[in-house]
């Protein structure tokens, strides 16, 4: 799906898994450290042990969601300015 920029004009590719970025390995390990702590959640839902601990996890997690995905635009606005 492509769209056009009303400013510049440009055609935009709005295909966000086409787009190809590169990341740091401190920028991935908040990538891991979302997908991780997605999969404590579930182990936390479904066993007693990670009970105590659940708000903190969840709270963990969708901080490093959001930051992910903030890092993810932002490679890809580069990358488009790039282009």
């Amino acid at each position: 799906m492509f769209r056009v920029d009303k400013i510049t004009h440009k055609t935009i590719n709005m295909n966000f898994f086409k787009i190809k970025t590169s990341w740091s390995n401190a920028e991935f390990i908040v990538l891991k450290l979302c997908i991780a702590t997605a999969f404590i959640v579930v182990g936390g839902y479904f066993h007693h042990f990670f009970h105590h601990y659940l708000v903190p996890i969840l709270i963990i997690f969708v901080i490093t969601a959001v930051w992910s995905v903030y890092l993810w635009i932002k490679k890809m606005k580069q990358a488009l300015k790039h282009d």
